[in-house]
């Protein structure tokens, strides 16, 4: 046997570079778990947290790209609903999970640019907690009343509350339906009484049951009630018509100007989940966008699609964040 301290250079050279590769190819098989990992996300089921109760615009949502996001990948998608605190307690179960694409959520402008101006603490930072993956999609909202209720237009409303300060009532489910109130009170001129709820569908019960007066609810949720005949449209919140609703006209067309309050939809994971699994996750939902589900949800809804890189929607975040602050002070909501 040769005495390895008395070997050829190039003998203890080459068991050296020999030496190397195999701490190399050690490094690698330590390595490969993570980026396998990463490559075949998703491996097991996806949860989809929702900060709205079943049957609200962003639930459906959520059920209609995870119909996809299953053809998609093979993978099961559990919707969660997780409704109350105007999606604080989805918002914060969210930023506590696990950084590894396994808890998705999906979310509106109420828990990641209105709330922080609602409420004087979170239970989460809707920055800091969160790594953005993409955006889903844009609406509007429609004032709607019972259909039997006395009032025909947007403008019987205001003068009825004109003539009765503080007696009608408006109920709201979501930061977008409550703001949406405050806004039309300020730019009318009225002293509505606010009604907080879990979620919007729950206000449009109590509607129907002619406990509130009247709301501004997002489309997905107030159409279907209008179709039914069960209640009546006045007026839709943002600046051109809605495509359901061609013959309302908007609440600023019937009177109360510079009305214009939209909606967004966006999917946030945790803040430690790594880059691979978010570009990979905002892929399957850019398809899952334009599936089939989707489509008949922007149908039936009148929203529109609307996806961008995780770099646009933290940009666009920050944006609405600073109008929506603007539009809660404007309208003199004080933090609760």
């Amino acid at each position: 046997m040769t005495d390895s301290a008395h070997a050829p250079t190039s003998t203890r050279r080459h068991a050296l570079a020999a030496l190397a590769a195999l701490a190399a190819a050690g490094l690698a098989l330590l390595a490969a778990p993570a980026a396998m990992a990463q490559g075949k996300y998703p491996e097991k089921p996806v949860t989809f947290l929702v900060p709205f109760a079943a049957g609200s615009a962003t639930d459906q949502l959520a059920r209609a790209l995870g119909q996809s996001f299953t053809e998609q990948t093979r993978q099961v998608v559990v919707v969660d609903n997780k409704a109350g605190a105007s999606g604080m307690m989805a918002a914060q179960a969210a930023a506590r999970a696990a950084g590894d694409g396994y808890t998705v959520l999906i979310t509106t402008n109420t828990t990641h640019a209105a709330n922080e101006h609602l409420y004087k603490k979170l239970p989460y930072d809707p920055v800091k907690d969160f790594a953005p993956v993409t955006g889903l999609a844009k609406g509007g909202q429609v004032l709607v009343v019972r259909a039997e209720a006395p009032f025909k237009t947007v403008g019987d409303v205001v003068v009825e509350a004109k003539k009765r300060p503080g007696k009608l009532s408006f109920g709201s489910g979501s930061s977008s339906s409550r703001v949406a109130g405050e806004m039309f009170k300020q730019l009318s001129g009225t002293d509505i009484l606010h009604v907080p709820y879990k979620s919007n569908p729950q206000a449009v019960t109590d509607l129907l049951g002619g406990q509130i007066d009247l709301m501004i609810t997002d489309t997905a949720t107030g159409v279907p009630q209008v179709k039914a005949g069960k209640l009546r449209a006045l007026g839709t919140s943002t600046a051109k018509r809605s495509p359901l609703l061609p013959e309302v006209p908007t609440i600023a067309e019937a009177g109360v100007k510079g009305y214009d309050m939209g909606y967004w939809f966006a999917a946030y994971v945790p803040a430690a989940t790594p880059a691979p699994v978010v570009a990979r996750l905002g892929e399957l939902l850019a398809t899952a966008v334009k599936s089939a589900a989707a489509k008949s949800f922007f149908d039936s809804t009148g929203a529109e699609p609307w996806t961008t890189t995780p770099q646009e929607l933290a940009r666009f975040q920050a944006d609405e964040t600073q109008k929506w602050g603007r539009v809660i002070k404007a309208a003199g909501i004080e933090a609760e």
